[in-house]
């Protein structure tokens, strides 16, 4: 008997070939990528290379989203397929078929469909899972040869959750079949849509949600601003587009329907009405596929400029080859600050280096609250404070400023000092910790500013240098934290260059016997290539992956709408053919009505990623990119790119409706 179920199940399976077989090849290509993401992330080769925390986070968070998406796509698509197959599970109902028996063949097709899901992707997955590995070692820097392996546990893992997915649906589907009638069943592919009634509340407050999305888009200043707000942001743009599908689309139509003028032509007749009675069941999907290009656009262009933008983002984080910090309890002597440098450059010798450059300067450094002219010692209890007004007080010598600037100034009288800061000050007096100061110069950051771009992309106005004559003058602030800075740039290859940084670190150490400071650290861009390499390859990888799926995702939401739309339609334009209406009439409604629908989510996404510009910015900044132009190049490219391929896909799948329609 089951031998019967089976083989109706595979009947049933090829006469829908046309609904199965996407949704098939979509969960192959889901179950190799996550095979992949997880062969990839439990592989020892990649743990023992360098950068490979880096990457080991990248992977694991993929890994999550690919299994979330991989789960909620399955049913997605699911609920399509079951919809177009109540028809057909009616007729088995009537013609005597128990709904026991209709389970049973149902479970027949979830496990041919599981079988053949993850088969296939274990199968695509082993193939190119070593591909894949290649271009993520490429692209992280890895220099390590990656061995060819199966994974147990990504084998083990991949059919775990994909049993899970496909037992899940099933239970799903016995219950769409155990609680419907076979009537219901038999009409339940074509049951019509009343005209949609407008939500005025919910179109209004979704316009609403998005403009306010947009206002926080725009007006954010500062990084720790637009890393506060960012999500914020994302979530009411996002509850504004589908309510903007779901109930302002509708008012928009209700509102051409009611303009006589315009919706009585036969085109816009048609069109007008066709997308008002399936925009209630519609909108969702169109919700789904601006959402769904919006996270592509974004995740494939901030991924590719941080990828290319590297070593850019390297130079504006380093602009010295070398970076060394101490830290001391009070300013060191100029004597000793000339024994640091005598022995750096007694180092630069011994390692055969040649100095391009040297700089050296001393400052201390304080967490502030600024209000107006008046500086204030930050504290954590003070309630009125906020943190995003959090700033920073540098205080300096003449002499360390011009070290630090490459600039020369006038000397300061005692009891003035000169500020520089991320904005001009008001007035000529500044009280700092209670000390009022005559303001002797007072000036925006100038051009070629150290740390420029970074100090004004705080955006809260809180950072203000402090410079005085002397020594003396820094008195007041020995109770903070004392610094000591020296900038170096030096000849040799990388691999030297690294050497020398690891050499300067030991002889610093060595130096504590002599100089007491509290602590010191060397920083090397040269070093520190490498972890940009890891992070920034493994953000471009992920990027790929993920932005892959969801364009595979977006791609199959289209294909089964327009398959779905062209069975709903091909009834109402055989009528219309019937009752004397022109097929060039018809077709024209058509044409007008697909594209109409077709290009309104990428309008949307576009809007959104236009309007989303200045926060992603921003948030870029917290990886160190600040190239604005490279990244309003990625940002275009990758809109044209996306653009061509919905093109294609528009192509092809508004073929697949013609030729249900006619």
């Amino acid at each position: 008997m089951n031998h019967i179920y089976c083989r109706l199940a595979v009947t049933n399976l090829k006469n829908n070939r046309q609904f199965y077989l996407p949704y098939i090849l979509a969960g192959m290509v889901s179950a190799m990528m996550f095979y992949i993401m997880r062969a990839i992330q439990g592989s020892e080769a990649i743990a023992a290379m360098r950068g490979s925390s880096t990457v080991y986070m990248m992977l694991t968070m993929g890994l999550v989203i690919v299994a979330l998406c991989a789960g909620i796509f399955l049913f997605y698509t699911n609920s399509f397929v079951m919809k177009r197959r109540k028809k057909e599970l009616g007729v088995y109902n009537i013609l005597g078929m128990e709904k026991k028996h209709i389970a049973k063949v149902m479970t027949w097709e979830s496990v041919i469909l599981y079988v053949l899901t993850v088969c296939g992707g274990l199968v695509l997955g082993v193939v190119f899972h070593k591909l894949v590995a290649m271009f993520l070692v490429n692209l992280t820097g890895m220099s390590e040869s990656i061995p060819f392996y199966v994974s147990g546990w990504g084998c083990l893992q991949t059919a775990e959750l994909f049993g899970l997915t496909y037992l899940l649906m099933l239970f799903y589907n016995f219950l769409q079949v155990s609680l419907a009638n076979p009537i219901a069943l038999l009409h339940g592919s074509s049951v019509g849509e009343r005209e949609p009634k407008v939500r005025w509340l919910s179109a209004v407050s979704g316009i609403v949600c998005i403009l306010a999305g947009y206002y926080l888009a725009l007006t954010v200043h500062g990084v720790l601003e637009a890393v506060n707000m960012f999500f914020a942001a994302v979530i009411l743009v996002l509850v504004g587009t589908y309510a903007l599908f779901l109930s302002a689309s509708i008012a928009f139509l209700k509102m051409l329907k009611k303009n006589k003028k315009y919706y009585y032509q036969t085109a816009h007749f048609i069109t007008v009405s066709g997308m008002l009675y399936r925009m209630k069941r519609n909108a969702v999907g169109l919700a789904n596929i601006c959402v769904l290009s919006t996270m592509v656009l974004v995740i494939i262009s901030t991924t590719v400029c941080l990828y290319v933008g590297g070593e850019d983002s390297l130079n504006h984080n380093f602009p010295k080859e070398i970076n060394a910090t101490l830290y001391f309890e009070r300013v060191p002597a100029q004597a000793d600050r000339a024994y640091l440098v005598e022995q750096i450059m007694e180092t630069a010798k011994k390692q055969d280096r040649k100095l391009t450059s040297m700089s050296d300067y001393a400052d201390i450094v304080a967490v502030i609250h600024m209000d107006g002219n008046v500086v204030e010692r930050y504290d954590n209890n003070e309630s009125s404070y906020n943190y995003l007004e959090m700033g920073m007080l540098y205080v300096m010598t003449r002499a360390d400023y011009e070290q630090f600037t490459g600039h020369t100034y006038e000397p300061i009288a005692p009891g003035s000092a000169m500020v520089a800061a991320s904005h001009v000050l008001d007035g000529d007096v500044v009280e700092i910790f209670g000390t009022e100061y005559l303001v002797a110069d007072k000036m925006a950051f100038p051009e070629g500013f150290p740390n420029k771009e970074i100090q004004d992309f705080l955006g809260n106005k809180q950072v203000i240098y402090m410079v005085v004559e002397d020594e003396r003058a820094l008195e007041p602030f020995l109770s903070y934290e004392v610094q000591y800075h020296m900038e170096i740039d030096t000849d040799g290859t990388p691999e030297e260059r690294k050497a020398f940084a690891a050499a300067v670190q030991q002889t610093l150490e060595s130096s504590k016997e002599k100089i007491a400071f509290v602590s010191g650290m060397v920083a090397s861009r040269a070093e520190q290539r490498e972890e940009f390499m890891a992070l920034n390859g493994g953000f471009l990888f992920l990027g790929l992956f993920l932005g892959s799926m969801f364009l595979m995702i977006t791609v199959l939401i289209i294909y089964y709408k327009q398959i779905s739309e062209g069975y709903e339609d091909r009834e109402r334009f055989a009528i219309m053919t019937k009752v004397g209406m022109g097929r060039d009439v018809v077709k024209a409604a058509i044409n007008t009505q697909v594209r109409t629908v077709f290009f309104m989510p990428m309008i949307v996404a576009v809007l959104h990623l236009a309007m989303a510009f200045p926060m992603v910015k921003t948030v870029m900044y917290v990886f160190g990119m600040m190239n604005t132009t490279l990244f309003v190049g990625c940002l275009m490219v990758t809109a044209a790119v996306f653009a061509v391929i919905y093109l294609i896909v528009f192509q092809v799948t508004s073929r697949s409706y013609y030729r249900i329609v006619y």
